[in-house]
């Protein structure tokens, strides 16, 4: 007779939670006063390993567990409820509390821990929820009434889904010996005083489940693997440059050959930053290449489609109105689809199966054919838009707010890459510019969205090509960063190529940071502005490095010790 399974004791912990969130459900409410009309219970165990090495020895080797556990307790109605944006909930309150609950779950698998835990949360969400809603709706005696106004919170079905465990493997051994081999490398180079190569697992079980139903759990594995260093021109101004992989398998990093030529190449552009000349602002053409264009997409376009920027009281609120209408030229389209988790054989980290409040990752399409046609969105509805499209997101404890997943950005108006740079260098020679510029490689970027700042986006570009006009040469320049406002950046795309790139990484807002990716092909814009990045004037280091010191021979030779000679 075969042996029972062994009980799952993520289930276990998920039924805990639903009983907890019944009997708060059946029981909570204070006198004269109205209970909660919806609530959602969230557990996230978070488990990481991490080696780091510098200089061929080991920096880093460590491992962490936690739980976190996140509340949603809600008063009113679907219609107009008691939420307020994140970390408002206790600001406006005259006596405040005196005791905080800790947003953490037990590591143990201990059902009544996690209640408790849960139980102290919940009591507290409830009397702050209850003070917002007495406090909104006497705010809404002063308001005009606004019969555009969408509802506080969405309706959804329930979701269920009990993922199977996956397995995170961490070869120790392998990343150690390769990360101290590769990291000694940058040895060879003192021009590059500083250096890593870090290698990371991330592996996220998330528990949920909430009074409309809905049972969910759900595994995600991260695997990063970093080789960067820095250095610092001859003026002074800091350069850096890295190589990031991503993947959900530990089998899907590079091997140990390709991590020893991330080195090199790192090494390689470097050295190229640091002779390379410094380049006065500029106005003119230029062309971004994919993960380039992926990141001016994802700031200046995607923060700015996110559902709650349109009716947020600080928000400039860019694309708000605009349903319908021509917002980015006519050849572009964008889609958000956090449903695929690999394109092209390239695993994407926006991938995933619920969000943070329960409800399926959907494609959404945003622009089509430069017309806008819907917006990002969480459980927060935006007027026309009643329904979330699974967009939801947040780390850790903090709210979910509508926020990008893996962003995809397509033209119809695609040449090759050659003819591409012919467009650039005919486009800066009307324009009567000596040049042109090729972004080839980006760190990122940052935008403000908000209304009490100009509409603006910056980017850090790592490896800019000034294009001669007359000979088509590139030359290897630095000192800039892309800056500008969003509407009249992208609306100054001339074309672009035709092979898409990815972009993976992390995005921070309010919600903390959440895995990215955005894919895109190179761009030819008719204007960029570029500003002086930040200069530096600090010196480099005085002394040359131990290990260049170790290598170099010895600049006088002493001599043996002689006694003196007698009178």
């Amino acid at each position: 007779m075969a042996a029972a399974p062994a009980p799952d004791a993520r289930v276990t912990l998920l039924d805990a939670m639903a009983s907890e969130l019944t009997r708060n459900q059946q029981q909570l409410k204070m006198q004269s006063h109205e209970p909660p009309y919806f609530m959602s219970y969230q557990l996230k165990d978070y488990v990481q390993y991490a080696v780091g090495a510098r200089y061929g020895a080991l920096f880093l080797d460590d491992g962490y567990r936690e739980r976190k556990l996140y509340v949603d307790v809600r008063v009113g109605s679907y219609e107009f409820d008691s939420s307020v944006p994140e970390g408002f909930e206790f600001s406006f309150s005259t006596k405040g509390t005196s005791y905080i609950s800790r947003k953490e779950g037990p590591l143990d698998d201990s059902p009544l821990a996690l209640r408790t835990a849960l139980w102290l949360i919940t009591d507290e969400k409830y009397k702050s929820a209850l003070f917002q809603y007495l406090k909104k709706k006497g705010e809404d005696v002063y308001s005009v009434e606004d019969p555009k106004r969408p509802p506080s919170f969405t309706k959804e079905k329930p979701s269920t889904l009990v993922q199977p465990p996956v397995q995170a493997p961490f070869n120790r051994e392998r990343w150690v010996k390769l990360a101290r081999e590769v990291s000694a490398q940058f040895n060879a180079h003192p021009e590059l005083f500083d250096s890593e190569v870090r290698v990371t697992t991330d592996k996220v079980t998330r528990l949920f489940v909430s009074t409309e139903g809905s049972r969910i759990i759900s595994e995600e594995v991260l695997y990063g693997l970093h080789v960067s260093a820095v250095t610092r021109a001859p003026d002074g101004q800091l350069l850096d440059d890295s190589r990031d992989y991503y993947s959900p398998t530990e089998a899907g990093l590079p091997n140990d050959a390709k991590v020893r030529e991330a080195a090199a190449k790192v090494i390689e552009e470097l050295l190229a930053l640091r002779a390379a000349p410094a380049i006065d602002p500029y106005t003119g053409p230029a062309i971004l290449a994919p993960e380039a264009a992926g990141v001016l997409f994802h700031e200046a376009v995607g923060h700015r489609l996110e559902g709650e920027r349109q009716d947020g009281d600080n928000e400039g609120k860019t694309y708000k109105g605009q349903v319908g209408k021509l917002v980015l030229p006519s050849f572009i389209s964008i889609h958000d689809d956090p449903s695929l988790r690999m394109l092209n054989g390239e695993p994407l980290n926006g991938y995933y199966q619920f969000d943070e409040e329960g409800v399926k990752g959907q494609r959404v399409t945003l622009v089509e054919k430069g017309v806008l046609r819907n917006y990002l969105l969480g459980r927060v509805p935006v007027e026309g838009f009643l329904q979330s499209n699974g967009h939801g997101r947040s780390q850790g404890t903090l709210k979910p707010v509508a926020r990008m997943a893996n962003l995809l950005v397509d033209s119809t108006k695609a040449v090759s890459d050659a003819e591409l740079k012919r467009m650039l260098i005919a486009e800066a020679k009307r324009q009567g510019k000596p040049y042109g510029l090729i972004i080839r490689d980006i760190t990122g970027g940052n935008t403000n969205t908000s209304s009490f700042g100009y509409q603006a986006f910056k980017g850090v570009p790592r490896m800019v090509y000034r294009v001669d006009v007359k000979t088509g040469q590139e030359t290897l320049v630095r000192g800039v960063e892309i800056v500008g406002t969003p509407l009249s950046a992208v609306n100054r795309i001339m074309a672009s190529g035709q092979k898409q790139g990815i972009f993976n990484g992390f995005c921070g807002a309010e919600s903390g940071n959440v895995p990215v990716s955005t894919v895109a092909p190179s761009m030819l814009l008719q204007e960029l502005e570029l500003q002086r990045a930040v200069e530096g004037k600090d010196r480099p280091p005085i002394l040359s490095s131990p290990a260049e010191a170790l290598r170099e021979p010895s600049l006088r030779q002493e001599k043996p010790a002689t006694r003196p000679e007698k009178p």
